[in-house]
């Protein structure tokens, strides 16, 4: 059993609130939340947060992790370009080790940013579950179906396969994108979707022209063609939601769909702003993603939350759009529950142990007038004392706890991105 004490807690149910209760963590679960008791146990560990704030970890609920080794490959690029000229040809040359390794290396940024799960879109899926469960991260797993896979039917397998692979691993349904799916694949996965009653994700409205482009195949928006297949019979979402019109807004909020922004991507690939306060204010389920650090570059939570909210007061000219507090909520409530991991959404006995404790004796961090905005608008990895997944420290005071030495993953990425050069 680990002991946190002396701090402060972020707590979300049933309301958002700052405790000075400590909390104890037993196994992967959280034990006990509340005042000091005199009945206490035998601990391995105690940790003095000496003020510090203990809250749930951030999910980063849009991310292609092992595109690590893209970062800063090809910046200046709009979506459409960077994606034909740089993106695939170079995907098409990864193997079994570098998304090894690449993985890795994105789990430490993770960790290092606060974040304790992701929601993956990428590629060498087995490569990919066994460098999170070797890191002892969580994830998530989408399926990117798309034209260029060669056996659709492969997506049953792996959602077969990776919703019984680990406790740190899981799988749900998606295609890559509108634009990149034929109609016969988008109804295939949407009838995987009737058959096992889950829910779907795709990359949706990143684009004006993917927007309109679906409008002149299809003749109407691509959430009202997903949904005119079935897509989204059993839930799901859209990640960017960029061009969302004001009927698929209202769609999204009566089938109970998730948006997830990414807004640091869509800046640097000038995608675009997605109208977060207009679906906030519409009822829609807002979560939010990093995207791949090929267009972000960076996977830092911190900078994303920024983004959401400073964003949405120049996208409607009004200071007060997307308060802090709901950024927060996006970013860690919300998005364990846009992926599928209820259990990681809040500090509450019974909850998995998957939280991060932030340093709040930084000068970033002072005075404490609102905590929740400081988070917001002035913190930073800078910030991150300490990140637990399923009870186990991975990170803390800028060590890394995940199976491997740093430097080897670094070795091992930097190898794999000179042999494209060669």
């Amino acid at each position: 059993m680990i002991r946190f004490y002396n701090g402060k807690v972020l707590r979300f149910s049933p309301d958002m609130r700052i405790t000075d209760e400590e909390v104890w963590t037993d196994g992967k679960v959280i034990s006990y939340v509340g005042p000091v008791r005199d009945d206490m146990p035998v601990f391995e560990r105690q940790i003095d947060l000496k003020g510090d704030l203990l809250m749930p970890g951030f999910k980063n609920a849009h991310t292609h992790t092992a595109m690590t080794f893209l970062r800063s490959m090809a910046d200046g690029m709009e979506l459409q370009s960077w994606l034909k000229k740089i993106v695939w040809p170079r995907e098409a040359k990864l193997t079994d080790d570098a998304v090894y390794a690449l993985t890795k290396l994105g789990i430490m940024e993770y960790l290092s940013s606060g974040i304790t799960a992701s929601f993956d879109m990428y590629v060498h899926n087995e490569a990919y579950a066994k460098a999170n469960v070797d890191a002892g991260f969580r994830t998530v797993i989408c399926s990117g179906l798309n034209n260029f896979d060669a056996d659709p039917e492969n997506i049953e397998r792996e959602y077969l396969r990776f919703n019984h692979y680990h406790e740190l691993v899981s799988y749900m349904l998606g295609i890559h994108a509108e634009y990149t799916t034929s109609l016969d694949r988008m109804e295939y996965l949407s009838d995987l979707a009737a058959k096992y009653q889950a829910p779907c994700f795709t990359h949706l409205c990143e684009t004006k022209e993917e927007a309109e482009g679906c409008i002149k195949r299809y003749g109407m928006s691509a959430p009202l063609l997903l949904d005119k297949i079935g897509f989204y019979r059993y839930g799901g979402g859209g990640f960017h939601c960029c061009y969302l019109t004001e009927e698929d807004i209202r769609y999204f909020a009566d089938h109970n769909l998730w948006a997830v922004t990414c807004p640091a991507s869509n800046l640097k690939l000038a995608s675009g702003i997605a109208p977060v306060e207009q679906m906030r204010k519409a009822g829609v389920k807002l979560a939010i993603g990093t995207d791949g650090a090929s267009s972000n570059n960076a996977l830092d939570m911190f900078r994303e939350m920024y983004l959401v909210t400073a964003l949405q007061k120049i996208y409607e000219e009004d200071a007060s759009a997307c308060p802090a507090s709901e950024v927060l909520k996006m970013a860690c409530v919300n998005g364990a529950r846009a992926i599928g991991l209820p259990d990681c959404d809040d500090i509450s006995a019974g909850k998995l142990a998957d939280i991060t404790v932030i340093n709040l004796r930084r000068p970033n961090m002072r005075p404490l007038n609102n905590l929740t905005a400081n988070l917001v608008y002035a913190g930073s990895k800078e910030n991150v004392r300490l990140t637990m997944v399923n009870g186990k420290i991975l990170y803390e005071n800028g060590e890394f706890f995940i199976g491997e030495d740093p430097d080897e993953i670094y070795c091992a990425a930097e190898e794999f991105v000179r042999s494209l050069e060669a």
